[in-house]
């Protein structure tokens, strides 16, 4: 999360309108959830891929590595489609005979599982790429200006706030461990995990509370108050956001027509 943070403050693409980048993901979104298309799923991830990596200046190392955070949980959940039990060995491309069925994967849930593995790459590189170039504090100015409710934006705010106090907290804790040899040994480390995740939550919640009085002591009064630069901007900018939709649309109507949805 940190890394995240430090990330989008130093892109490239910071000084651009946080509002042109909002439109961009959530519309890009918008079409690969819609398309039910690999295409337009690996489409997306590229598009992303290169405004993140090409034009943000984020290294492509690090957005490899974070687009392989969700990798595990989408493995097993694609298994779980893709996995089908049936008593006629006919429907399945591969199979093994268990318990009087028969187990494996047919061409239906190979496709079906691959299309959700790609719509949720494609899904996740459009939100690396805004949390990547956005800086928080810009996003919620441009929630602000959408007339978000300010009850949703402030409780935003405090709980990515508080995110840090969490980790902060816990760092601590784990570096006052690791310094008295807490975790020098197997016994001693599930010791000391056990001693730190039973009292993280206490100490963090006293210095969120801390946190909160320190802000009423400075007339907090329900809205943080915070200088964000504004960014100038023309409507024809969002013309080449408006050309990337309609080019993935047309190539998930396309792919529709050719394959009849199947990719």
């Amino acid at each position: 999360m940190i890394y995240i943070d430090k990330y989008a403050y130093l892109s490239k693409l910071k000084q651009t309108n946080p509002l042109k980048k909002l439109v961009l993901a959530i519309l890009v979104l918008g079409v690969c959830l819609w398309a039910e298309s690999v295409a337009v799923s690996i489409l997306t991830l590229l598009i992303m891929g290169w405004y993140t990596v090409c034009k943000g200046g984020t290294p492509v190392g690090i957005f490899i590595r974070l687009m392989l955070v969700p990798l595990s949980f989408l493995v097993i959940g694609v298994l779980t489609i893709a996995v089908n039990v049936s008593g006629d060995k006919d429907v399945f491309v591969f199979s093994v005979y268990a318990f009087g069925m028969y187990i494996g994967v047919s061409q239906s849930g190979i496709l079906s599982a691959a299309n959700l593995f790609f719509k949720a790459l494609g899904a996740v590189s459009c939100l690396y790429y805004l949390s990547l170039s956005t800086p928080m504090v810009d996003l919620l100015a441009v929630l602000r200006k959408l007339k978000v409710p300010r009850l949703m934006v402030e409780l935003m705010g405090l709980i990515y706030r508080f995110i840090f106090v969490f980790l902060e907290t816990a760092d601590t804790m784990f570096t006052a461990q690791n310094s008295r040899l807490g975790y020098a040994g197997l016994s001693s480390g599930y010791r000391s995990l056990a001693a730190l995740a039973s009292s993280l939550f206490i100490r963090s919640y006293q210095r969120a509370d801390e946190l909160y009085i320190a802000l009423e002591a400075r007339g907090y009064d329900g809205e943080l108050s915070v200088i964000h630069e504004q960014a100038e901007t023309h409507w024809t900018e969002y013309i080449p956001i408006v050309l990337i939709n309609l080019f993935l649309i047309a190539v998930a109507l396309f792919s529709k027509q050719l394959t009849g949805g199947l990719l």
